[in-house]
């Protein structure tokens, strides 16, 4: 039993509720979860290291049919349908699916172009997952 479910809405770059933290240095996207800054999830980005490699990501990514999948770093993005892309993840320990439309998916895949850059204020959130890093326990 999951000690919470924490419903996700589509994601919209015209959305009313301001969902996108940011962006941090190796391109981790920041999202606060039905727009409660109290609940963020960091997904995991891309980064290509050539033009030609940023080519191929957002051409497999616009060739997504419904049903079909891509890998991002350790994550997944899933084409529901069209218009509509799923990115797993847990949010409070329960699996959910982050869904995307294309605009939204498409712009943030952007980031991984090799000359891309962060914003300074998107270098806070590098630094807070570096900090959350260093909190974690040793394995042992």
């Amino acid at each position: 039993m999951y000690p919470e479910f924490t419903i996700i809405p589509r994601y919209q770059l015209d959305d009313s509720i301001p969902w996108l933290e940011g962006v941090d240095p190796v391109g981790n996207y920041w999202l606060s979860v039905n727009g409660d800054r109290a609940v963020q999830v960091t997904l995991e980005g891309v980064k290509a290291d050539s033009f030609e490699e940023f080519k191929e990501v957002i051409r497999q990514f616009r060739n997504l049919k419904s049903g079909e999948s891509m890998s991002l770093g350790t994550g997944e993005i899933i084409c529901i349908n069209d218009n509509c892309y799923a990115y797993a993840s847990e949010v409070n320990e329960a699996p959910v699916w982050h869904l995307f439309d294309q605009e939204s998916l498409d712009s943030l895949l952007m980031t991984a172009h090799p000359d891309w850059q962060c914003s300074n204020k998107d270098v806070e959130l590098g630094r807070h997952q570096l900090e959350a890093a260093w909190k974690q326990p040793l394995l042992s």
